[in-house]
């Protein structure tokens, strides 16, 4: 997997570049939040490793002993790498798993990323908004 990542790359989606480098420029903190052993390389073949102040990621989780989602330990160790109480935080998150650690963590706000056409399951599980692409968020008032 990693050989593959390396020689192939990875594609970021677009939109969602967009909307974190905007949160960026805005002067706000951010952290990656990934299940995978892998999430270093795959930030760095897809060109956005710099985007992210912290990255709790597999390795992180096994060090650290932290649960797996739906338990929101990994969200929550994020949050306390940047300072952040997590009502004071956003969770962005496509997996229903994932929504649910969100709310199970007593984040501000959560956010479903529909990817696969699960939008429904995506707010039963937990998701205050869903949007398509991280993209929408920049065209809402």
């Amino acid at each position: 997997m990693l050989k593959r990542i390396r020689t192939d790359g990875v594609e970021a989606y677009e939109g969602s570049v967009r909307y974190v480098r905007a949160v960026r420029d805005a002067g706000l903190r951010r952290a990656v939040v990934s299940s995978s052993a892998n999430c270093h390389d795959v930030l760095v073949a897809a060109g956005i490793d710099d985007l992210f102040e912290v990255r709790i990621d597999g390795v992180v989780a096994e060090q650290e002993h932290l649960r797996g989602k739906p338990a929101p330990d990994t969200f929550l160790a994020g949050a306390r790498a940047l300072g952040l109480r997590p009502n004071a935080a956003v969770v962005f998150e496509d997996a229903l798993a994932g929504v649910a650690a969100g709310r199970a963590g007593g984040f501000g706000f959560v956010v479903g990323v529909d990817r696969v056409g699960q939008a429904e399951a995506l707010k039963e599980h937990g998701a205050d908004i869903v949007v398509t692409d991280l993209a929408d968020l920049l065209e809402r008032r």
